[in-house]
Parts: structure tokens; sequence; C-alpha cells
């Protein structure tokens, strides 16, 4: 079965890769998607340049444009572009929009307030749980969280995400026909069904260094803040961060240990003057969007000896054993014996090099 000419249209204008700016001049001049491809070669260099003329009347390639149409063919597969009313506004708003956008999943969640949460790709246990624990206030509290289906924080914080009302979208940097990280694939399944995947590449695109950056200006463009969680000084979160500047957004950063490598990237972001948050409300209460609430993380793990001398002790740092049993008087085979009860709990984490970290 064919397209209809206007989404003909614009998986033509997704293949042939234009510049939104280009896209933009020859609408100005033409009106429609489909009247362009009717257009001449001079008609098109008048309105854009010659190269962007060659660029339309080029042939498209015949088996990329026979896949986006067999995607486009498939239950739930949807192409989105600039004249689509579930566009979404806060990405026209931003500047630079993709003028074509792929999606899986509930269109309706592209309008909707929402926050993007980001961070290292290798977090720490603490890391993810706070990543886990903030997207699931904020989604309960309202907002759509937004990442990048990235190992690390992105993934817990569409996990946490998905337990609220709020759901989540993950801007990806493939096309939706394809899932990376594969170990993500489980993950990418229930966003579809509960929140919403989206991609500005053509399906059958695969995970090209360079599509990261633009993915990252699409997860910052959809939502009204950024929270940073964790993030090295080299961390692609700070490029997230960024833009998000550029773009108008807050940022907003987590502090952590003066001593981990994920704590520099943020306490970075700080002193530039990305805001401190310690708490889902910190972001509600700057944000000060209507028709939300504010609702609490989960609660610290705990109290009983020994159990709670253990959490007192070991703090916001990783802590060794020999550390440990200084701070809290307790024997070794006690403290072994209750930190074994707190890790099959999900309160503590074992670290490479026989260090152990609070998670909640």
């Amino acid at each position: 079965m064919a397209l209809d000419p206007r989404l003909e249209a614009w998986a033509r204008i997704a293949v042939a890769q234009l510049p939104g700016s280009a896209v933009a001049a020859l609408l100005r001049t033409f009106g429609s998607p489909e009247r362009l491809f009717g257009a001449t070669r001079a008609q098109l260099a008048a309105a854009s340049s010659p190269g962007i003329a060659q660029r339309v009347v080029a042939p498209v390639g015949g088996a990329m444009l026979d896949a986006v149409r067999s995607w486009l063919r498939e239950p739930g597969h949807e192409l989105l572009a600039w004249d689509d009313p579930d566009y979404p506004q806060a990405l026209l708003a931003a500047g630079d929009p993709p003028p074509v956008l792929f999606l899986i999943g509930r269109r309706q969640l592209l309008n909707r307030p929402a926050l993007a949460i980001v961070g290292s790709r290798n977090a720490t246990p603490q890391g993810c749980e706070h990543a886990r624990a903030f997207a699931e206030a904020l989604s309960r509290a309202g907002l759509t969280i937004v990442s990048g289906l990235a190992l690390g924080v992105d993934g817990a914080a569409h996990e946490g995400a998905l337990r609220g009302e709020g759901s989540t979208i993950a801007c990806v940097g493939t096309g939706l026909d394809r899932v990376y990280p594969a170990r993500h694939r489980e993950l990418a399944h229930v966003v579809a069904l509960s929140g919403a995947l989206l991609s500005e590449f053509v399906p059958g695109t695969p995970p090209l260094r360079q599509n990261f950056p633009r993915r990252n200006r699409l997860i910052s463009g959809l939502a009204h803040g950024v929270l940073v969680v964790e993030a090295t000084l080299s961390s692609g979160s700070l490029i997230t961060a960024r833009l998000a500047g550029e773009q108008g957004r807050e940022v907003f950063a987590i502090p952590g240990s003066i001593h981990s490598p994920f704590s520099k990237g943020c306490h970075k972001l700080i002193r530039e003057g990305a805001k401190l948050v310690e708490t889902a409300q910190d972001i509600l209460d700057e944000l000060r969007l209507p028709g939300l609430a504010a609702r609490a993380p989960a609660p610290a793990a705990g109290a009983g000896e020994p159990r709670h001398a253990v959490i007192q002790a070991l703090g916001g740092d990783p802590c060794d054993l020999d550390t440990l049993i200084a701070r809290t008087r307790i024997g070794p085979d006690a403290l072994s014996a209750a930190l074994v009860e707190l890790e099959l709990e999900g309160h503590v984490a074992a670290l490479p090099g026989g260090k152990w970290q609070r998670v909640a």
C-alpha cells in the first residue's frame, strides 16, 4: 500500500537529510512538501541554493526510501513533521527543530510538561538510584521524563519514570528499527508500550558517533529543564546541559562526593550557575509549572542494630571494610553479615576494590 502524498514527501525530505533551514526556505516558497518535489531545479535553486536544489532533484536512494515506507506501514509507527499538530511545540521554540521525527508510542506525551534526566553511562549504584527515585517522583507529579536510553543514569531514569503518570520519552541516536545499546531491548519495548520512542533518524540508521550530539539537543529541547545526576568532566551529559542553557532551559545538578570523578561534572555545572538540587521538590519549586504536585522520593533504608550503624557509618561516600569496622566498632563477621543483608534489601552495593556504598 502506497503512502499518502504528504507522508511520502516528508519521508523523502527525511531520507535526503535536508537541513531545517533549507526546508523552511523551500516551504515558504512552495507551500507544501508535495509541491516542493514537483518543482524544477531552477525554481528550487532560486528558493534555496544550487546545492540544495541538487539534493532535492537527485534520485533518492531507493532501498533507504523503501525501508522507510515499509517501517511506516507497520502498526504504531508514525512520522511527525512540522505541519503535524502534535509535533512538539517545545522543539519548534528551541531553534533548529528537525523537519521530521519518527515515533513509536504515545504521541500525546510530546507536548506535556517534561524534564530531562541525564548522566553517566557508568554510573555508580547511588547515581542510578538517584535517577530512578527523582524520575519516579517527578513522573508521579505529572512531568514526562526525557532521556536517551543509554546505560547507567538514562536507563534508570526511564525505569523510574514508567512508575508514574508522566511516563517517559526516549530520544535515540539510531533509527527506530534498532535498539542501542542492545542490553536495553526489553526496556525499549516497555517504553514503546507505555511511553514513547523518538528519533530524527530514518529507520536503518546505525549508532553513528556523530548522531548522539544531535540526539542530545532533542533531549534538552523537549524539556523545561535538564537534571544532571552524575557526570565526569568528559561526559556527554555536559553537552546536553550546555545545549539546554543555549535553548533557554533550566539546568539542575545533584552534588556528590568531592572524591568521586562522577561528581566533578555536576560540581562544574553548579559553579557555572546550574541549580543545586537535593529533592524533587527543589525542581518543582524552580519550574513553577501549574498542575504539578511534588512527591517525595523513596525514604532511606531502615534502622536496627547493627544495620543502622552500618548505614550511618557509610554516609555518602564509598567506604572499605577496615574503615567501617573503625567507625562502627562492629566485628568483621557481624559487619559482613549486616552488609550482605543490606545488599539483598537493596540498601547498599559492593564496589570494586572491596568498598561499599549506600544506595538509598
